[in-house]
């Protein structure tokens, strides 16, 4: 009756584990809020990344305008040091050479002329024209105004382009006056507010670009000698379209940008550059204030289209979608195996429907009965092998994740894929292992001269970890079954390597005749196992250790009984669950199975 009710709890047990369960479906969901956190922070991380290089972009427009302001300085500053390096008044022939030995057209794109602008009071007007009018007879000074003085534009090339500029008086605009005399009081180079050239047709946003030079050469230290001594400006007149065109190429431009001076808008790339894309809903913006010669700049930048064309998110989609795939996998494995179970229940409930049946008549159908056997031997390899395919295909997909994403997986995300490439590998192991057990075979063997300290040695050698693991085996030949034996010794050893708590240990084979048995221990320097455990230790699927620190399926104890068992010997095991663990082994002489 007792055992009636107790087969009956195990068919419970079989039928509810053919089911999906609470705990299945729970794993499945932190799979899944596992993948989209992994999808989440790469799509972070590469947002981050995408804003770093919009900002590197952004900071390169700025710095090539100021980089390029510089050169355009020294350039003036060159001419100043040239003014200062004549002995007298500079002429008209001797600065046209000097400007065209830079180059400047060719050596400095961007620049729309290079000139002398002097300083010149009421008193010293008729002496300044008649001066110019021997090299020049017909410059004029214009147009005419109010203030006490004059800043007429003496000397600019290249001439052509330049014409108009000739003799023109700055002073007779605010912007241009005003600048020129800030350069003069502060002795620095100095750029005007937005103005408009009057050599430029399409009247365009323009500047002009000061440096000031002073009597007797070098700059006055107070404001009142700068003043006094003031000579003149060199200066440099700049259109911004042909400015920006000769600082910035087209080619790889990912961001488009206007530059304000206060509320004038000096340049606009929209407006002035046709290559470039305008993306209406734009990635990223920024807003860059720099100063610059006296003025503030406003830098307005924003990514454009060939930005957005450039600049993707498939590493996190590629995660996303492997994510989902394994996750796929896994409720596939889960809902395989509950079928399996039930397939595998059902087939074992005909199998006990025709073994009940043939039970009856054992007396007339032993080869039946063996059919029966050999049929749940084969059940056991098919249940086994249909069961490892899935389990390979999650373990290789695993595997594909990790070194696809290796490098924008976060840590935790690696650790996770490490621990279920881990948990596939130990359930092949355990697989392989449960098949193995089905199918040994427990039929009679005859006795075999076996060398013990031989039989061991080879063992050793084919295992892992047999370089850091001595054996000592006395040298002596016994009669005993080989190949059931060979199992025995193999499985005692490797459970000695494999549960020893320290890379290297000693192993020690003893033997002695003992009445009618052989007596075979093998003893080893790890870890004990409390006596409480003893008995349970030799049960199938049982482990003292997590399954995380040890490889192993629980089922080397087992097997060992199984066999000895057979042969109608004892196994026990010999411990204080300290240091040390002795196997101790009782196998007939006469080797005969039940």
């Amino acid at each position: 009756m007792d055992d009636g009710l107790n087969n009956n709890e195990k068919k419970n047990k079989l039928v509810r584990a053919s089911k999906m369960h609470t705990v299945h479906w729970l794993i499945v969901l932190l799979s899944v809020i596992l993948t989209f956190s992994a999808w989440y922070y790469s799509q972070s991380q590469q947002s981050q990344k995408l804003e770093i290089q919009f900002e590197r972009e952004a900071e390169k427009v700025v710095h090539l305008v100021k980089e390029r302001m510089t050169l355009y300085e020294n350039v003036l500053w060159g001419g100043v040091a040239y003014i200062d390096a004549v002995e007298t008044d500079i002429t008209y022939k001797q600065w046209s050479t000097y400007s065209n030995s830079l180059q400047i057209d060719i050596n400095y794109p961007g620049i729309n002329g290079f000139g002398v602008i002097h300083n010149i009071q009421p008193e010293n007007v008729d002496s300044y024209l008649q001066k110019q009018h021997q090299q020049r007879p017909n410059y004029q000074m214009h147009p005419s105004h109010s203030h006490h003085e004059f800043w007429p534009i003496t000397f600019v090339e290249p001439l052509d382009s330049n014409q108009q500029a000739i003799g023109l008086d700055i002073a007779f605009e605010n912007n241009r006056y005003s600048s020129i005399k800030k350069a003069r009081d502060s002795g620095d180079a100095l750029l005007t507010a937005p103005i408009i050239l009057v050599q430029d047709d399409k009247q365009s946003p323009g500047f002009l670009f000061y440096t000031p030079f002073y009597k007797e050469g070098a700059k006055p230290k107070t404001l009142e000698q700068r003043r006094e001594l003031i000579e003149g400006v060199t200066y440099a007149p700049f259109i911004m379209e042909k400015l920006m065109k000769g600082i910035l190429e087209k080619s790889n431009k990912y961001v488009s940008f206007q530059i304000w001076d206060g509320t004038d808008l000096l340049f606009d790339d929209h407006l002035n550059d046709d290559a470039i894309k305008i993306d209406k809903s734009p990635l990223f913006n920024q807003k860059i204030e720099t100063d610059l010669y006296g003025r503030t700049w406003t830098f307005l930048i924003q990514s454009n289209i060939s930005f957005r064309q450039n600049t993707t998110l498939n590493q996190s989609s590629v995660i996303l979608i492997g994510g989902l795939i394994i996750d796929g996998f896994l409720l596939i494995l889960f809902l395989f195996l509950t079928k399996a179970n039930r397939q595998a229940l059902k087939y074992a409930e005909k199998m006990t429907a025709e073994l009940k049946e043939k039970t009856k008549h054992l007396e007339k159908s032993n080869i039946d009965l063996e059919k029966s056997n050999n049929d749940l031997e084969q059940f056991s390899y098919v249940a086994s092998h249909d069961l490892k395919s899935p389990l390979n295909a999650i373990e290789q997909l695993a595997s594909w994740i990790e070194e696809d994403c290796e490098e924008v997986l976060p840590e935790e995300s690696k650790e996770h894929l490490a621990l279920l490439r881990q948990r596939s590998k130990r359930m092949l192991k355990l697989l392989d292992d449960l098949l193995d057990y089905s199918r040994l075979n427990l039929t009679t063997a005859s006795n075999d001269k076996v060398n013990l300290a031989e039989k061991a040695q080879d063992i050793l050698s084919l295992l892992e970890s047999n370089d850091n693991f001595s054996c000592l085996v006395p040298d002596i030949e016994i009669n005993i079954p080989q190949l059931p034996f060979e199992i025995v010794l193999r499985n005692l050893i490797s459970n000695s390597i494999k549960h020893h708590d320290k890379p290297t240990g000693q192993i020690t084979i003893h033997y002695a005749k003992k009445d009618n048995f052989h007596e075979i221990s093998l003893e080893d320097d790890g870890p004990g196992i409390p006596k409480a455990f003893h008995d349970k230790a030799m049960e199938m699927f049982q482990t003292l250790q997590s399954r995380d620190k040890v490889e192993g399926s629980g089922m080397g104890l087992a097997m060992i009984k199984r066999i000895v068992v057979h042969y109608n010997g004892s196994v026990n095991i010999i411990s204080d669950g300290k240091r040390g663990t002795k196997i101790n082994i009782l196998w007939p002489m006469n080797s005969q199975p039940d």
